[in-house]
């Protein structure tokens, strides 16, 4: 386990609010541009559907990820696949969800239910 240092080094702000003591603002400016950074800030608080290597199915809204591919979801529901018989189960809710990256088969996300953007960006 690395001991030292602080998590907080590792956090990323999605709201552009103010700095953390010691970040380069030209790095906070490179951190904003990224096109995948500018995906995941899209793809805030819509709906996602994940697959899981176990056969199970997750559908939530995408709160947030890390470094290491974790996805935590809100109002998260499981679905099992269904049976020999071809019954599916009720489906369980399970609330706020860790999935952890690597148990991630695919991501669908339901673009009609992304959130309307602004017409002026605060990230600019």
């Amino acid at each position: 386990m690395k001991t030292g240092g602080d998590f907080r080094d590792n956090l990323v702000d999605l709201t552009g609010g103010g700095a953390r003591p010691g970040d380069n603002t030209e790095k906070q400016s490179q951190r904003k541009s990224t096109p995948g950074r500018m995906n995941l800030e899209k793809w805030l608080h819509s709906s996602m559907k994940i697959e899981m290597t176990d056969g199970r199915t997750l559908v939530g809204s995408f709160v947030c990820t890390d470094r290491d591919n974790n996805i935590i979801l809100g109002s998260c529901t499981e679905h099992l696949r269904p049976d020999e018989d071809g019954r599916e189960e009720e489906p369980r809710v399970l609330g706020l969800a860790m999935i952890p990256g690597r148990h991630i088969v695919s991501i669908c996300i339901d673009e009609a239910s992304q959130p309307p953007q602004p017409s002026t960006s605060m990230y600019t």
